[in-house]
């Protein structure tokens, strides 16, 4: 079903940003001194694209334009507010690092202030248009349900929450002539007469969760509905004979029910996330392993016996073995293959608390990416051993495996990493991969690299 007005709204929203960001950088390049310099050397159209770019791209990856922020005003309030901070630090930043921040400390100054002023007015306009959209029908699809019941129900909740779209009626139903039915005013009519209030009252959809070998007046009413040019569209509760949510698609004509969504199911979807992994693990490789490797080998070999690398069979996708590496952080033990690394753990190096706490451990599985056994965001492998005990102990657990494993993943960013001695911290990881893999988006790869970045440069607690 689409979503129009979400639609407006994020058009109008990127289009208003765009202006916005625009016209404060230009208002604070008219008030600095020096911006004749700038002309002559190209700085304000090369800061300019830089400036653009930054705010397009924190927007993608924080959410601004996403749907379920759009969904309230409250969320662009805060969204808006969350870009804007972690704009200034990495804008400020560059300048920092392009040495052009004390020629630009002034204008840095000015963009902002007028950049928060128009982001205010910019977004007091969204809320006239918010409430002006709300309060006109005009444009909306007027609906009603034919069925009040659980999925009913579930359904006037979201209409309700998409009011910019719809325009819900009510329902059709028998209740007021079953004895005892509490239907709180929301019936409009009985189910035999819903064509005719439909024409009546100007609804052009009919969502009716009754399907007709249930009702032996829906085959009826649909060829009458069809005559007035009313809509019936049917939605049944698929979950009354899977016991769980699910999720229904098409081969060509042919209804399939799975239990979750899988979007990496899609060739074009692999496809972008490969060339994801390929590009990020490349420019890891060449612009920090290079360099690094050197460095860290030999603090390795001073500090213990060993080898630089340890590598360790891990469950991987569909649940096959393969070889993970990492920076060796243990001395070398007998026990590294059975029993996790706890807080103050003796067999962690003083080099190797460093690296697990910031992560840097983990860096030499760029070249696991690079190999095509390991993803850069997904499900973190654990030891076989771990797999087979969380598999008959947790329910679903095996269904992150139909992942690629990952460097990072969305458990991990929200902070589920570290030793798991309580089940319950495991079932949060899983609870957390399966909503990765049904939501997955290239957006939100980068979104938990990203968050992963800022996580290693602070360093977590759970990393041990």
């Amino acid at each position: 079903m689409g979503t129009r007005y979400n639609l407006l709204l994020k058009m109008l929203l990127v289009a208003g940003d765009f202006l916005v960001i625009n016209i404060a950088y230009a208002i604070a390049f008219l008030k600095i001194e020096n911006y004749q310099y700038h002309i002559i050397n190209g700085l304000y159209a090369y800061n300019l694209v830089v400036f653009n770019l930054l705010w397009f791209l924190l927007a993608s990856i924080l959410g601004l334009y996403a749907s379920i922020t759009l969904s309230k005003l409250e969320n662009i309030f805060r969204q808006t507010g969350k870009t804007a901070l972690t704009h200034f630090a990495i804008f400020m930043t560059y300048l920092v690092f392009t040495n052009h921040i004390n020629t630009n400390k002034e204008f840095l100054l000015y963009t902002y202030i007028v950049l928060a002023l128009l982001f205010l007015a910019s977004r007091f306009l969204l809320t006239t248009f918010v409430a002006h959209v709300n309060g006109s029908d005009k444009n909306k699809r007027r609906i009603a349900i034919v069925g009040y019941n659980e999925v009913g129900m579930r359904l006037e909740k979201y209409f309700n929450e998409h009011k910019g779209d719809f325009s819900f009626a009510g329902f059709f139903d028998n209740a007021k002539m079953r004895t005892g039915t509490k239907y709180d005013g929301k019936i409009i009519s009985s189910i035999d007469n819903c064509v005719a209030y439909a024409v009546k009252n100007n609804i052009r959809e009919i969502y009716s969760t009754i399907l007709p070998q249930k009702h032996n007046r829906v085959d009826h009413l649909v060829e009458v509905a069809e005559r007035h040019c009313v809509r019936v569209k049917f939605v049944p509760n698929f979950t009354e004979m899977v016991h769980a949510p699910c999720y229904v698609e098409y081969l060509d004509k042919f209804p399939v029910i799975s239990l979750q969504s899988e979007p990496l199911e899609e060739a074009q979807n692999r496809a972008k996330k490969r060339a994801f992994d390929i590009l990020f693990s490349l420019f890891v490789t060449v612009f920090i392993l290079s360099w690094l490797i050197p460095i860290l080998a030999i603090l390795i070999k001073l500090e213990s016996k060993g080898p630089v690398f340890f590598r360790q069979l891990r469950s991987g996708k569909d649940n096959k073995p393969f070889w993970c590496y990492k920076f060796r952080s243990m001395k070398v033990n007998s026990e590294s293959d059975a029993t996790q690394a706890t807080k103050n753990d003796a067999r962690v190096t003083k080099l190797g608390a460093f690296m697990r706490k910031t992560s840097i451990d983990e860096l030499p599985q760029f070249f696991n990416v690079l190999i095509g056994n390991m993803s850069v965001v997904g499900p973190r492998p654990h030891m076989l051993k771990h797999t087979e005990q969380y598999s008959a102990l947790i329910s679903r657990y095996m269904i992150r495996q139909f992942l690629q494993p990952g460097i990072t993943g969305w458990a991990q960013v929200n902070g589920l990493r570290g030793e798991t001695k309580d089940p319950m911290l495991m079932q949060k990881r899983v609870v957390h991969d399966i909503w990765y893999m049904e939501n997955w988006s290239l957006m939100l790869d980068i979104k938990i690299a990203f968050l992963t970045a800022m996580q290693a440069f602070k360093g977590d607690a759970h990393a041990y």
